[in-house]
């Protein structure tokens, strides 16, 4: 399926937008023609003409901040239909992408989509975030779109970070409540609070938000737990004033 000329349009108006290189619009254009057939794409968007915003030029928003346009190697954990990773790859042909996913139909279908694009800076790893000792202390960018709350993803993420690196979270609204654990939880793994970016990815998108944590100090060794303990028993400002 070759995307409608209103989508190569809308590929050619964010190439403009975040100066992205010559051979991304075709990368981007073959993701979107994928995710339109291919049954195992994990993603209810699937026409071009919708995805186009609402999983390509929403990735690409990561580009208005330095920690992203920085990045030498970034995880994107629970990567699912592999946005916004494979949008940056495309992006940002200098970086590699490692796209972290623990569900193997997922993985099946991300390796397919890094074929059709011909991305040669992305690697899928089939592996919880908790759980892949390989990334310790690797990246200098992790990256996490619709995945969990943010106490979830800061635990998921400090592990993986080298000091100086950035956990970059999509998210949409967010309670004072989960903002707080976010915050209790970035102290405990070695992270801090640097940003909460309010993005409009394209017309009629609300309550969009990248919330940006930069690795501070060491993680601790406790963590990460095993996997599952994040989501179970969740790092939160509640828990940190009782251990307090």
């Amino acid at each position: 399926m070759t995307p409608a000329p209103a989508v190569g349009r809308r590929l050619a108006a964010l190439a403009g937008q975040f100066e992205l290189p010559s051979a991304a619009v075709p990368a981007l254009e073959a993701l979107l023609a994928l995710g339109a057939v291919d049954p195992a794409a994990p993603t209810a968007v699937r026409d071009p003409a919708d995805a186009v915003d609402r999983h390509v030029a929403d990735s690409l928003v990561a580009l208005d901040l330095r920690q992203a346009t920085e990045a030498r190697l970034i995880a994107d954990i629970g990567s699912g239909a592999g946005w916004p990773g494979l949008a940056l790859a495309a992006a940002l042909p200098h970086v590699r992408v490692v796209l972290v996913e623990s569900a193997v139909r997922h993985c099946r279908y991300l390796r397919r989509a890094v074929e059709a694009s011909g991305l040669d800076n992305v690697a899928v790893v089939h592996a919880r975030a908790e759980d892949w000792p390989q990334g310790i202390g690797a990246h200098d960018l992790v990256t996490a779109r619709a995945v969990a709350a943010l106490p979830v993803l800061c635990e998921y993420a400090a592990p993986l970070l080298a000091e100086g690196g950035s956990l970059v979270a999509w998210k949409g609204a967010v309670s004072e409540e989960e903002a707080a654990d976010g915050r209790a939880a970035a102290e405990q793994v070695g992270l801090a609070p640097l940003e909460v970016r309010s993005v409009a990815p394209f017309p009629g998108a609300r309550d969009r938000t990248l919330h940006v944590f930069g690795k501070i100090g060491a993680t601790p060794s406790r963590f990460p737990r095993r996997p599952g303990m994040a989501t179970k028993r969740p790092l939160s400002a509640a828990r940190a004033a009782s251990v307090g």
